[in-house]
């Protein structure tokens, strides 16, 4: 069963009249010249900072702050972009861009532009900046060597790892929205994160009842994603319904699902194409908890070995989204990073 790339029309569109820049992103994935891109790109972002903007920027692959990531709003290392100039802002942008779909571009795009009308709608603009977002690089940008690079502010934190010779490994990936649904003014209306919903409570709406309860883990959804901002996600068993049983139908919902959040990166376009023919229906998991209702808090999550995906849309009277893509093998590099240092001279 292969999913399709149906979207890319809409969200190219889209982009074209939310985010002008946006319609630039890079769409291709799965090729080797992406991690490439990625590298090229961070190393004219390099080119381009002074002495004190590389002081900044730059930490070591091995430097702990690679794994001190978070969603929340509070101080953070790096350089953000309020501190580059407007040539350096386009090319921290095009760095994000070779490292994110078209899809995944617009969201990000979209997330920052959230913090703008947060502000107003709080009637506190000074205290949500769009420009609060943090560039950091850990080791040295090539297509040869390992290296890593991380995006991030208040609800988006984009965590690359590239080890030699590999695409760029793409997680943890959060991405939140407050608020979910804007409720008014010129967006009025406007869920950048809505098909992580939608696709969700399609797919409980389709089961039977039988399927429903074995899929409904908890009434009372839990106030956030349950690994937080943990170096390291693990939950302690799968729970939920298996996807070996659900319909053919059903679990056409589920990986389109899975696609919406793979498929936010050029890695994980590729990785989906992979993943339908790898792993059995019968190690995937989708569970829920909450109602069913739109507009009242609930939680879910699509559990496999190899991946963790986690949203949750409780708080603010349901309107605020907490959503988290976890490689259970490679975040931060992991398995893959590991394996370069056992197969080359870094010890």
């Amino acid at each position: 069963m292969k999913i399709g790339n149906r979207t890319a029309g809409r969200v190219m569109w889209a982009a074209c009249l939310l985010f002008p820049a946006a319609a630039l992103a890079l769409a291709a994935g799965g090729e080797p010249g992406a991690k490439a891109d990625s590298a090229s790109a961070a190393q004219a972002l390099v080119a381009l900072l002074d002495e004190a903007g590389r002081e900044q920027a730059l930490f070591s692959l091995e430097d702990e702050e690679r794994f001190n990531w978070h969603f929340v709003p509070r101080s953070r290392n790096g350089l953000p972009l309020a501190g580059m100039t407007t040539e350096q802002r386009a090319a921290a942008y095009d760095l994000l861009q070779a490292a994110m779909s078209s899809q995944g571009y617009l969201k990000a795009s979209a997330i920052i532009e959230l913090e703008r009308i947060l502000g107003l709608l709080e009637g506190r603009p000074e205290r949500r900046d769009p420009e609060d977002y943090y560039v950091a690089i850990f080791g040295d940008p090539s297509s040869e060597g390992p290296w890593a690079w991380r995006f991030e502010g208040h609800h988006l934190s984009l965590n690359f790892s590239s080890p030699a010779g590999m695409l760029t490994v793409t997680g943890p990936a959060f991405m939140g929205a407050n608020p979910a649904r804007v409720p008014s003014g010129p967006k009025a209306g406007w869920r950048p994160l809505g098909r992580e919903e939608d696709l969700a409570r399609a797919l409980m709406r389709s089961f039977a009842p039988e399927q429903r309860e074995r899929a409904t883990i908890a009434t009372e959804a839990p106030s956030d994603i349950l690994t937080g901002n943990d170096r390291e996600a693990r939950l302690d068993a799968f729970e939920g319904l298996p996807a070996d049983a659900m319909t053919a139908e059903q679990r056409a919902i589920l990986f389109e699902l899975v696609h919406e959040y793979a498929g936010n990166t050029t890695a994980g376009l590729d990785w989906m194409a992979r993943i339908e023919d790898e792993i059995p229906a019968s190690g995937i998991h989708f569970a829920w908890a909450g109602s069913i209702e739109p507009g009242e808090g609930h939680y879910y999550r699509v559990h496999a070995p190899a991946f963790l995906i986690e949203y949750d849309n409780t708080q603010n009277d349901a309107n605020h989204v907490h959503s988290v893509w976890r490689d259970l093998e490679n975040d931060f590099g992991g398995d893959a990073l590991a394996r370069h240092y056992e197969e080359s001279d870094h010890h």
